[in-house]
């Protein structure tokens, strides 16, 4: 699993059929900063991500890569490589949150 914070969206008209009607995001990998542990930072990557549970831009969500991906009633039937498994409400690091989604 990863951390990741949605920075965007893909919209397809052309598409392999089981894949209508399925969100897709743009999400890019954050980790904690090396220089300060009291923040989270890019990776330096970005994936496609299918959501089957509504994320929103700038929001935090954990993904999964590889078969994972395909483990959800969802997602089962879906020729996909990450998915989106949940929407982030807090991360804390070495007892110091560095992120609240619900503030």
């Amino acid at each position: 699993m990863f951390l990741a914070r949605v920075t965007g969206a893909v919209v397809a008209t052309q598409k392999a059929e089981t894949m209508t009607g399925q969100k897709l995001l743009v999400v890019e990998p954050v980790r904690v900063d090396p220089n300060d542990r009291s923040r989270l930072v890019s990776a330096g990557r970005t994936f496609i991500a299918v959501d089957p549970l509504g994320a929103g831009m700038g929001q935090l969500v954990l993904i999964v890569q590889g078969s994972s991906a395909r483990l959800m009633p969802e997602t089962d039937k879906l020729p996909i490589d990450t998915a989106v498994i949940g929407i982030v409400d807090t991360v804390q690091i070495d007892d110091v949150e560095v992120f609240n989604g619900r503030s």
